[in-house]
């Protein structure tokens, strides 16, 4: 089986989009692989591995991820604080150099499915980190490799989704661009907008005749009422129905975050509690 040292390292500067104008509905995410050494070889890790200090970790990995100066951007700064936060639970979980060297690119993986679009997909992120993670917990070539040990993938699922996931939106707010609706609507038997700008004019104008002329008019006179015209009347009927369906899709889409949200919570508890079956199933054997 041909492993992935072969295959050239990647930067990691295109994990947050700078283009606010990226595509809105990106394509479909990639299929899961073994990432082992996919973002940093074994170079690359026995460097990290002899740094000493916090200082010397930090700078080396701004230096690996491609980011610029993380002290004046606050996007490089995060992806640093991220990566280095990571790389100290790597160690303390005592994992060899090829298992950090993976963790931190699913790490990387799931942040570029994150920032992929400005919409929310953290059900289909969760999907694909967690197929992504069982591709290195299984011996199965050339599909998945036992690279983890089963401890180490529950400690390692434990991390990512009290870390990242846990803050899931709040990367997607910083990492994306943010995404506004201009509704520009056509209605049949109505003037197009360019000349119902041009009669709004006209009618300003005239308005503002009309005015002087009043003020110039004898007291004495009455004013001729100005009847309101049917385009008046079919704007306000038009505004008032577009209005109320804007409303009941704001409540759709507000009830479908929170249906969604709930799931999510749901998921993280079910990941959080502990095994208590096992434990009670022991203490019957036991007696």
């Amino acid at each position: 089986m041909q492993m992935d040292q072969d295959v050239p390292t990647e930067s990691a500067t295109a994990m947050a989009p700078e283009d606010p104008a990226a595509s809105l509905f990106p394509p479909p995410l990639s299929q899961p692989r073994i990432c082992m050494w996919k973002y940093w070889d074994i170079h690359a890790m026995q460097r990290l591995e002899k740094t000493t200090t916090m200082d010397e970790t930090r700078k080396l990995l701004a230096e690996l991820l491609g980011l610029g100066c993380p002290s004046q951007s606050p996007r490089d700064a995060i992806l640093l604080d991220l990566f280095s936060h990571a790389l100290v639970f790597c160690r303390q979980q005592g994992f060899s150099l090829e298992q950090t060297s993976t963790a931190c690119a699913l790490l990387q993986d799931l942040h570029r499915a994150c920032v992929a679009t400005p919409l929310g997909n953290v059900e289909e992120c969760y999907r694909y980190f967690s197929s992504i993670l069982f591709c290195h917990g299984i011996r199965r070539p050339p599909f998945s490799i036992d690279l983890f040990k089963e401890e180490q993938l529950l400690a390692l699922a434990d991390y990512v989704v009290n870390t990242y996931f846990r803050h899931f939106k709040l990367y997607k707010y910083v990492f994306t661009p943010q995404v506004r609706l201009d509704l520009s609507l056509t209605y049949v038997g109505l003037q197009p907008p360019k000349l119902l700008l041009e009669q709004k004019e006209g009618e300003d104008s005239a308005e503002e005749l009309a005015t002087s002329r009043e003020e110039e008019a004898p007291e004495g006179e009455a004013q001729p009422e100005q009847e309101p015209s049917q385009v008046c009347a079919l704007r306000t009927y038009i505004k008032t129905q577009l209005n109320k369906e804007l409303g009941q899709l704001q409540q759709l889409v507000e009830e479908r975050l929170k249906a969604s949200e709930d799931r999510l919570n749901s998921k993280l508890s079910t990941l959080e509690r502990p095994l208590q079956p096992t434990a009670a199933k022991g203490k019957n054997k036991a007696k």
